[in-house]
Parts: structure tokens; C-alpha cells; sequence
């Protein structure tokens, strides 16, 4: 299959596989509660999830719309074919995006998610993505809350059963009817005038905290 036709059908497949798989999982949320108050005054949110653990949550975005009221988020991609295909595969849950990475139109999508912002909308970024190194933190995520003062919510979901891909994030994807969580921890506030490398490692550590979390809240 040539690789625009893995582009064209690629997001929709994914789309129907993972909707018709949330329809069974037997799920639940951790810290809403906490977030609820920030939904209904619409401040805005920046949710930081690990690429491994992302195939889902556009999927869970819908689920929180519709089950508890949280807000769309507009979700960063990056320009490549790859991001192409995430754009799209987005879009089928009702998403916009902003396009850009660290190597291709970061400024741009910087300026564009700070826009986002400021302007009361909710943003979900990947801060390993779209390459890694897994689990390594970039700095983008804490530049943009520094500048906008908006916080950044560590998220994380786990299932069991679950299957590891073999690929470089090792991206989760559960069984049909696995237990499964959704752990949106506590949001991290960035000050302007915050040391960024202090920052980063602080988000780094919360988000694969969170993640621990949901891994241990499964296999219990």
C-alpha cells in the first residue's frame, strides 16, 4: 500500500478499531473531581500524555466531554506524514490540531498553542513525541505554561489486558473488556521566572508518576 493511501485510511480505521473498543473497557477516572471547577469556569488546561500511552485519548476526550464536562482540546502534531496521519485521526473525534515539532515549525505551533491558550482553550501536547527519546521530556510543554500561566495536568491511561507494540514508544493498546483507568494528576503551575530545566524535570517526574499510578491502579 503506497504511503498516501496508508495516510488516506489509516485515521479512519483507527478510529472505528478504537471507538468500537472503548464501547467495552470497563473504565474509570482519577482526579476529574479536582479538574471539574477549572471546566466549568473554562480555565485553561495543558495535558501532557507520554506518546506510549496516547492511541486512546481522543477516544477518552469524548468519553470526559460527554460523561463529565470536560472541554475539546486542540492536540499538537507535528508536520511530518506521521503527524499527518494523527491530524486526521483526531479530527474524527471532533479535534482541531496545530501542527509543528521541535525540528519542523516549532516557533509557529508555539505561537499558535500560546494563542490557543490565552484565549481560554484547553491543549493536549506529547512531550516525547513525535520521535522521543521515550519518556524524555522536551521543553515546549514548559515554555507554554510558563508563558500563558496556564497548568500543565499530567495524564496517563493504563488497561489490563493490554498489548505492548513493538515499536519505539511502545504504545498500549488493551484488550476488548480490559479494566482500565484514567489518571489526570495535579496540575503543575509554571511561573514566568521558573528555573525551565528544574521545570521540566519536575513535569518529567509528575508524568511518569501519573503513569506509575495508572499501571499499579489495574494490576490490583
Amino acid at each position: 500500500m503506497s504511503a498516501a493511501a496508508v495516510t488516506a485510511l489509516a485515521p479512519a480505521a483507527t478510529a472505528v478499531i478504537v471507538r468500537s473498543l472503548g464501547a467495552t473497557l470497563r473504565i474509570r477516572a482519577v482526579g476529574v473531581d479536582a479538574l471539574e471547577p477549572r471546566w466549568r469556569a473554562g480555565q485553561p488546561l495543558i495535558y501532557a500524555v507520554w506518546h506510549g500511552r496516547m492511541v486512546m485519548m481522543p477516544w477518552l476526550n469524548a468519553w470526559l466531554r460527554r460523561t463529565r464536562g470536560a472541554r475539546r482540546v486542540a492536540v499538537l502534531a507535528s508536520r511530518s506524514r506521521d503527524g499527518e496521519i494523527v491530524s486526521r485521526y483526531v479530527a474524527r473525534f471532533g479535534l482541531a490540531t496545530i501542527r509543528g515539532s521541535s525540528s519542523r515549525g516549532g516557533a509557529g505551533a508555539l505561537r499558535q498553542l500560546v494563542a490557543t491558550v490565552r484565549a481560554g482553550g484547553d491543549v493536549a501536547v506529547v512531550p516525547d513525541g513525535p520521535r522521543g527519546p521515550r519518556r524524555q521530556l522536551q521543553p515546549g510543554v514548559v515554555t507554554l505554561a510558563a508563558l500563558t500561566g496556564a497548568p500543565i495536568v499530567p495524564l496517563a491511561f493504563a488497561a489490563r489486558p493490554a498489548r505492548r507494540l513493538a515499536s519505539w514508544d511502545e504504545q498500549l493498546v488493551p484488550w476488548p473488556f480490559a479494566r482500565s483507568v484514567l489518571v489526570l494528576g495535579e496540575t503543575i503551575a509554571v511561573p514566568r521566572d521558573a528555573d525551565r530545566e528544574r521545570a521540566v524535570k519536575e513535569v518529567e517526574r509528575a508524568l511518569n508518576d501519573t503513569t506509575a499510578d495508572a499501571d499499579r491502579m489495574v494490576a490490583s
